[in-house]
């Protein structure tokens, strides 16, 4: 499918997206799910091959099948009203503006946001977002696939300060931190500590302060709010 022309009238839709997608997030209170939505649909990039990616193809029935994504159905379900009122925006976009939105209306930085994204009929292979129940490896092979570093793995893992996980969905259940509504470091403080009672730590969330090269990271923004933002 054709990328979207971003034009002046692109850009105005986008915007008037994003206002509805406040509204939609703050009401619905569902800024986990579509942060997790956002990051299913990127995770997926292969930077050897060029594939997979934000490219809306998260809402494909053959990938919203696939086990990582249980219960984003959700999710593309609330993006479609958005959708249907701004028809001209790529699914690629929306996905991707939706976890934007939902990191700013919990309080978390403001994101730069640059339209433009390509819809894709097609889906990768399944098995390309991390396992939970897996190590320091697993996540580096993961991540690094994607062109990313051992700084991003860990900044990208403190998006588990929002939501909980659902046993229906992962296997796992709880929250990561005491206000799973809310934007902060506060993922990286529970983590340090040896005993967050109540609170979730998944194998890939116990490798980051396990691992000798992920744990300095994990101390900077337990201890540097701003510098994780």
């Amino acid at each position: 499918m054709a990328a979207a022309i971003v034009d002046a009238e692109y850009l105005k839709e986008i915007e008037k997206a994003r206002r509805d997608l406040r509204a939609l997030i703050s009401s619905k209170n569902c800024a986990p799910i579509m942060l997790r939505l956002a990051w299913h649909d990127a995770g997926t990039y292969d930077a050897t091959t060029k594939t997979g990616g934000p490219d809306g193809s998260i809402r494909n029935e053959v990938e919203y099948k696939h086990a990582a994504n249980s219960g984003l159905t959700i999710a593309i379900d609330l993006c479609e009203e958005i959708k249907a009122r701004h028809p001209k925006i790529t699914y690629a976009d929306l996905y991707q503006l939706a976890g934007v939105v939902a990191v700013e209306v919990t309080g978390g930085p403001t994101v730069d946001f640059v339209p433009g994204r390509k819809d894709s009929s097609s889906s990768p292979e399944e098995g390309r977002l991390p396992d939970a129940k897996q190590g320091p490896s697993h996540l580096r092979d993961v991540f690094y696939r994607m062109g990313l570093a051992d700084k991003d793995i860990v900044a990208l893992s403190g998006g588990h300060t929002l939501g909980r996980a659902h046993p229906d969905r992962s296997g796992f259940d709880g929250p990561w931190t005491k206000e799973p509504l809310k934007f902060d470091n506060s993922y990286f403080v529970e983590l340090i500590k040896e005993d967050s009672e109540g609170l979730l730590k998944l194998p890939t969330d116990r490798a980051l302060v396990e691992d000798s090269q992920f744990r300095p990271y994990v101390e900077l923004y337990a201890k540097d709010g701003e510098a994780f933002l």
